[in-house]
């Protein structure tokens, strides 16, 4: 019987074989989560628009700074941690290539020459056969069919890793942004706090010379000249003291965009960024805003998959081998009709008895499913947990800034009148100095709160999603560090 006779059978079982493959655990379906309406501290916030700002993705740009901006792009090319998670992201991409493959038959090909002598005859007289040699060349090909969806169910587990894989890249980019965006308006507000110390211990300077010129003149005791240097020394305590703190926020910029802290300089400015108008999303949109929670829920396809593959394990698989090529002793003559060699033959594997082995791959599967599902609900109530902090902290931290600024006013309105009274005699200098500390504090603590008012605009826009979407994951991310990759 002629090669092809044999193969013409065997191909119409494979095809149907092929038609009547099933895949085998079940499909897919997102798991039910908790319903949220609206958030609770939402009251008199803005809801996103269909255009909101937050949806082009640059959602660092509501600030309006662009020094600011140019250092998150240099972040977005440089930072090691985000070169860590697109390794990790193109790890996962390759391992979808390596299920895909799988899908398909092997091709190999061997060639070789052996050597060989074979000694006949007793042991006290041995005789030589001589040296023989022989010649072979050939391919084999090998293609295991996926009647029950095993590698079917692999290649899913592996590309549900893969979006997970590049969630997760998007949430470690949104994260490193946001400590950026936060450290930066940090060392801002920690600028505007230098200037004003340092304004205030020129105020302080010129306030010891008149008392001290009132003292010589024997206006004023020596005590007040002595409270008018404790004051100043200790003001410019204060204003060193930021130096440090400044030059650490600086250091931070410097390794979160990937440089040496020595090679980089911010000036100093006079001007903060304004506190941005966020826009809201509603809590059924942030579950398609927030990487974090579409990383969990891919975690959760991977494991449903996984079941699949534990299930296929009770059924038997079937592999489709063939291999042919030309044997010789001569060399010359290997490619000749004559020397042909061809076999074919499909193989059948069972395994028949494991003592529980797959019944307990099953149940592992199984479980690992209910512990994706549990973190991926999790992640969602953390997510409306978040949320509705950032709103209440940051409504709460506007209606204190309004009553802190009317405490500020009063107080700066208090230190005219104590100078003008101290200029006049009627109050000693110690009072002078408990109203001006009164009145400093007041500043600090006013531009302490526009700063933690800015840091809270940015933890919500980061806890919105940022200007992130979940129709990202359907793309392959751009990968900055990556030379020369291609599917």
């Amino acid at each position: 019987m002629s090669p092809s006779c044999t193969l013409r059978p065997l191909a119409m079982i494979v095809m149907s074989l092929a038609l009547g493959a099933c895949t085998l655990g079940p499909d897919y379906q997102r798991p039910p989560l908790p319903d949220a309406h609206a958030f609770k501290q939402a009251e008199g916030w803005k809801s996103a628009a269909p255009a909101d700002a937050l949806q082009r993705g640059d959602w660092w740009k509501l600030y309006g700074d662009a020094e600011l901006d140019a250092l998150v792009s240099r972040l977005n090319v440089s930072n090691q941690n985000l070169a860590v998670a697109e390794a990790q992201y193109r790890q996962a991409r390759a391992l979808v290539r390596s299920a895909r493959s799988q899908l398909f038959p092997t091709l190999s090909g061997n060639a070789g020459v052996t050597r060989s002598r074979q000694t006949t005859g007793s042991s006290s007289s041995n005789v030589s056969a001589g040296v023989s040699e022989s010649y072979e060349a050939g391919l084999s090909a090998s293609w295991e069919l996926d009647l029950w969806g095993r590698l079917r169910r692999g290649l899913e587990a592996n590309r549900a890793t893969m979006q997970a894989s590049a969630a997760d890249l998007a949430a470690v980019r949104l994260s490193l942004q946001a400590e950026l965006v936060q450290t930066y308006l940090q060392l801002r507000v920690m600028d505007e706090q230098q200037r004003l110390l340092d304004q205030t211990v020129a105020a302080y300077a010129r306030s010891l010379r008149l008392t001290e010129n009132q003292y010589r003149a024997g206006i004023v005791p020596k005590s007040d000249v002595a409270q008018a240097q404790t004051q100043l020394k200790s003001t410019q305590a204060q204003a060193i003291d930021l130096k440090w703190q400044r030059a650490q926020l600086e250091h931070a910029i410097a390794v979160l965009i990937g440089v040496p802290p020595a090679e980089l300089s911010i000036a100093v400015r006079d001007d903060i960024p304004s506190l941005p108008e966020v826009p809201l999303a509603l809590p059924s949109q942030l579950l398609e805003r927030r990487p974090d929670v579409a990383a969990a829920e891919r975690e959760v396809m991977a494991a449903n998959a996984e079941i699949g593959i534990a299930e296929a394990a009770w059924y038997p698989d079937l592999t489709l081998s063939a291999s042919g090529g030309y044997r010789n002793s001569s060399f010359n003559q290997l490619f000749e009709v004559p020397n042909r060699f061809w076999s074919l033959g499909p193989q059948l594997a069972l395994t028949l008895l494991d003592f529980g082995g797959r019944r307990a791959e099953l149940e592992r599967a199984e479980a690992a499913y209910d512990q994706t599902v549990a973190t991926y609900r999790q992640t969602v109530l953390d997510s409306f947990r978040e949320v509705e902090d950032y709103l209440v902290q940051l409504r709460v931290l506007g209606d204190e800034s309004v009553v802190q600024r009317e405490a500020l006013e009063a107080a700066q309105e208090s230190l005219r009148l104590i100078e003008n009274q101290y200029r006049a005699g009627t109050v000693d200098y110690l009072s002078v100095v408990t109203v001006q500390t009164t009145a400093l504090n007041n500043e600090r603590t006013n531009l302490t709160l526009l700063g933690d008012r800015l840091l809270t605009s940015v933890q919500l826009i980061a806890a919105l999603g940022g200007g992130w979407q979940i129709e990202q994951l359907q793309q392959e991310p751009v990968l900055s560090n990556e030379r020369g990759q291609g599917d």
